[in-house]
């Protein structure tokens, strides 16, 4: 007899495969869960947290590229003790008896472990994105797909028109079952037939009139069953093919979420992103003492600030910043900043060690961090860079899309990639 709740029968699996091009070259040398974020957390780490908080505690982390550092992360932060069935693991492509391919997509990384998944006699399965900065309550997901008593249930947000071309649209009816789905439509009819019913906008407390579209979230639960017969198949991907492929024969619901919720799959959106973190009151809040954000403990020393003027400005432990210029900017871990420097909206990712700490110091390249009268504006500067005296980077003049020496601009953000070293007196 299964006593568990539904929340202990379900099995948690965040998918961190993809290559993640997008966020090149910030995905250069890491997988894409690994991106470090708003100055000491990593994007995996959103996700986890929401999991945990939630009471979901058993967590599978899908993965393939670069996933040395995922691996490092998860190791050191997600920590449970012998005497609970807790963990957060990772799972990596790996070459089976069944087949030697790498994941072909969200759907096939779910099929390709599933033997590992069924091993437990989990009820649901709650399938989530590695790179999306939310937070959710997955019991009250858990809870409608029970009282809705559906076979899958899908996470939405309400989008706008502009926005509906990006996403892929889940029309419902009043109820909340999805019976279409239309992947990034485009045609203004088409657009016109997927709007939000009046109904059903009204229950959402938003005008009856308003011109809304269910975009997906990337996040499904599924019940046991159901996902088996779901991946009996080649297809590849959730969204493209198993969601549409089960409308027909699945009772499929909608769960409609409206709160913050960004997904962080280019450059630009991650860059905005973080420095919307700073504003005075963020629409995302790291300040949520009920419900945290977990990440590895590094037991750091609180920044030191010689001198500065900081407006608007996350600065994260074990900084030292020297009579700098700082607006509207994201400080990481271990950043130094020397005399004079102005960092203006800009996400600085800081350091993995100190400075007398720093295995590649040598006397004919600059130390870590930022130099002494620089001026770095609309940049994302990677970890352990190396910036010399009197660099000037700025994306004023330049292409949106660029390879340059030792920097890349991708959506009109600079991104010095990590490791990189700037020489001084460098202009970029």
């Amino acid at each position: 007899m299964n006593l568990k709740t539904p929340t202990e029968n379900t099995l948690a699996i965040i998918m961190g495969g993809g290559a993640g091009t997008r966020l090149f070259p910030l995905t250069k040398e890491r997988a894409k869960p690994a991106v470090p974020l708003a100055g000491k957390y990593r994007l995996v780490d959103i996700p986890i947290s929401n999991c945990l908080n939630g009471g979901f505690r058993q967590v599978y982390v899908l993965t393939q590229f670069n996933s040395e550092s995922l691996h490092r992360h998860i190791t050191a932060s997600y920590k449970f003790d012998n005497f609970t069935e807790s963990f957060v693991e990772i799972l990596a492509a790996q070459q089976t008896p069944e087949g030697a391919s790498w994941y072909q997509g969200t759907a096939d990384a779910v099929r390709q472990n599933l033997r590992y998944f069924l091993e437990r006699p989990y009820r649901y399965y709650l399938i989530l994105s590695g790179d999306q900065l939310y937070r959710m309550d997955y019991c009250d997901l858990l809870q409608a797909h029970l009282e809705a008593g559906a076979d899958i249930t899908l996470g939405t947000t309400p989008v706008d028109r502009q926005a509906a071309s990006s996403f892929g649209i889940m029309h419902s009816d009043a109820k909340r079952r999805i019976f279409r789905f239309e992947e990034k439509p485009k045609d203004p009819k088409l657009l016109d037939e997927l709007r939000i019913p009046p109904d059903l906008l009204t229950e959402l407390g938003r005008p009856p009139d308003a011109e809304l579209y269910q975009g997906s979230m990337g996040i499904y639960v599924f019940n046991r069953e159901v996902l088996i017969g779901a991946l009996a198949n080649n297809y590849a991907d959730f969204g493209k093919h198993i969601i549409p492929a089960s409308l027909q024969k699945n009772k499929v619901f909608a769960y409609i979420f409206q709160g913050y919720w960004e997904d962080i799959g280019t450059v630009r959106a991650f860059f905005e992103a973080n420095l919307a973190l700073t504003d005075t009151v963020p629409t995302y809040n790291f300040f949520d003492h009920l419900n945290p954000i977990y990440t590895h403990a590094r037991f750091l020393p609180a920044s030191k600030i010689n001198g500065a003027q900081v407006n608007k400005a996350i600065i994260a432990d074990g900084c030292i910043i020297t009579n700098a210029n700082i607006e509207r900017a994201v400080i990481g871990i271990r950043s130094v900043i020397e005399n004079g420097s102005t960092i203006r909206n800009s996400v600085l990712m800081g350091a993995d060690f100190y400075r007398e700490d720093d295995p590649q110091s040598a006397p004919d390249r600059p130390p870590l961090g930022i130099g002494r009268h620089c001026v770095i504006e609309g940049a994302i500067i990677d970890k352990n860079a190396r910036i010399g005296d009197r660099v000037v980077i700025t994306p004023e003049g330049k292409s949106a899309y660029m390879d340059g020496d030792n920097y890349y601009v991708r959506d009109g953000v600079i991104v010095v990639p990590k490791g990189a070293v700037i020489p001084a007196g460098t202009s970029i």
